[in-house]
């Protein structure tokens, strides 16, 4: 096993709000999943877990060698951890490559950051 990348994201909450309360549905659905909308918006805050997913898909992209859109990369909680997941053709290119994703997130006062570690996995001759 061997780290290809880490990416890391940091967002301002205030500044993530503000852009939610002008344009709150074109906001979500643009940017998140239906199931991440879902875990968000059942918090008393939705914010700082908006925040978070944002910054994963964010970190996850400094990672990836290709442009991808917002809903190709999501964050699922398992139990009490945070797993990114893949749209199908990302997850297909993941998995033929060996390639797997490590997340974490957290979040107070006034920020929201991710950290995605990328690792190969086995012997792939692969960059």
């Amino acid at each position: 096993m061997s780290i290809v990348a880490i990416g890391t994201d940091i967002v301002e909450l205030a500044r993530l709000r503000k852009v939610w309360q002008r344009h709150p549905r074109r906001f979500l659905e643009r940017h998140f999943v239906p199931s991440e909308i879902q875990y968000c918006l059942a918090k008393p805050d939705p914010v700082p877990s908006l925040a978070a997913r944002f910054a994963a898909k964010e970190a996850f992209q400094k990672c990836w060698p290709d442009s991808l859109g917002w809903l190709e990369v999501w964050v699922e909680v398992e139990g009490r951890r945070p797993l990114l997941h893949f749209a199908p053709k990302l997850r297909a290119r993941m998995e033929a490559e060996h390639l797997k994703a490590h997340l974490s997130l957290t979040h107070e006062k006034h920020y929201a950051l991710a950290m995605v570690v990328l690792e190969r996995q086995g012997s792939s001759s692969h960059p």
